[in-house]
């Protein structure tokens, strides 16, 4: 959960975790939901049902054999969910809580699981801090009860997510939003021919192939201008930056990819230097704790000067006390560590594949 809080400090100054918190979890303007490519995102609350209609085939479509894997019939699946929403009913709970309520031997979170995909609940606030993995689950209507999560048909949902998605990521190929949404590239180019008077495509320097790009951002897209001072950012792992796009050299270089996305397309925690990928850091959690940076190629002093501040800043942000910077000569390729291996690419715990 450290994703969205880190993603965040990246970009705003003076961020502070709280704020969304308070967006999340008082004001709830804000929400989680598993949607595109099956991974779970924060959407404004006015989004939320434009993703669940645009992906909720592809969750579903193989609710029954995930949840027979986990040792579910859908009849035991039917019965329970039907008193878990019961039991949830003005309050929240984790599974563990619930399991202890239902005195079963199933798999809840299984069950919570397929609930949350169907529309029937939705995550909530973790219990130990914002960096927990263990959450709150509430019933999606007493969480957002003014939420009509089937309002909207598939191919118009899918339509305004690509005008979003283009709001946010353009210009960008049509492989990216397909990508991005993960469905076919049939219904992005229905979605794109129902937008068009409000897109054109254009050619990028340096990259192959057309790109498309809202026309209201093209004056904004003509006016930035090069700044002089370097701009640096420590994303981390899975930071939509980086997952955001298939064709990845807008930021990568192709040498590099196997340092940064796993075989399971997973990104980790990255250097950024004017836009362009310059290295991995990773974050130990030791007595000293300990920022660790790793650059493909040798970096300017005056850049390296701003990467070390940030690295600083980012490390205290996670720990709120001072911490120590290392720079690592080498990294083995994600593409040779074990499943899970993004999520520390400097740290000795994921050992590489013989």
């Amino acid at each position: 959960m450290a994703t969205p809080y880190l993603s965040l400090f990246a970009r705003i100054e003076n961020f502070r975790r709280e704020q969304l918190d308070e967006e999340l979890y008082l004001k709830k303007r804000l929400g989680k939901i598993r949607c595109m490519r099956r991974t779970i995102h924060i959407l404004p609350r006015e989004t939320i049902p434009l993703a669940y209609a645009a992906a909720r085939k592809g969750l579903l479509k193989d609710a029954v054999a995930f949840l027979e894997f986990r040792g579910v019939s859908i009849d035991e699946y039917e019965a329970t969910s039907k008193r878990i929403l019961e039991i949830l009913k003005g309050q929240e709970m984790t599974t563990s809580e619930i399991k202890g309520i239902l005195r079963t031997e199933l798999n809840v979170s299984a069950i919570v699981e397929q609930m949350c995909d169907q529309g029937l609940l939705i995550r909530g606030r973790p219990r130990k801090g914002w960096r927990g993995k263990v959450q709150d689950y509430s019933r999606f209507h007493d969480y957002f009860p003014d939420l009509d999560l089937t309002r909207t048909e598939e191919a118009e949902a899918i339509s305004l997510l690509v005008h979003h998605y283009l709001c946010s990521f353009g210009p960008a190929t049509e492989s990216d939003i397909a990508w991005w949404m993960g469905i076919g590239k049939g219904k992005v180019r229905a979605a794109l021919d129902s937008i068009q008077g409000q897109t054109e495509q254009i050619t990028i320097s340096d990259l192959d192939g057309t790109f498309i790009l809202l026309k209201s951002d093209e004056k904004r897209l003509n006016d930035t201008k090069t700044q002089d001072t370097h701009t640096v950012n420590l994303l981390p792992n899975l930071d939509p930056y980086l997952m955001g796009y298939k064709d990845r050299e807008r930021y990568l270089s192709p040498e590099h990819r196997e340092y940064v996305f796993d075989r399971g397309g997973n990104a980790t925690s990255t250097i950024l230097l004017d836009g362009k990928v310059v290295g991995v850091w990773d974050f130990e959690e030791a007595e000293k704790p300990l920022v660790k940076l790793h650059f493909f190629e040798k970096v300017k002093r005056s850049a390296l000067s701003t990467i070390h501040t940030e690295a600083r800043k980012t490390g205290e942000f996670i720990v709120e006390e001072n911490v120590q910077i290392k720079e690592c000569d080498s990294m083995v390729p994600l593409t040779r560590r074990n499943a899970g291996g993004f999520l520390a690419p400097l740290s000795e715990t994921y050992p590489s594949k013989t």
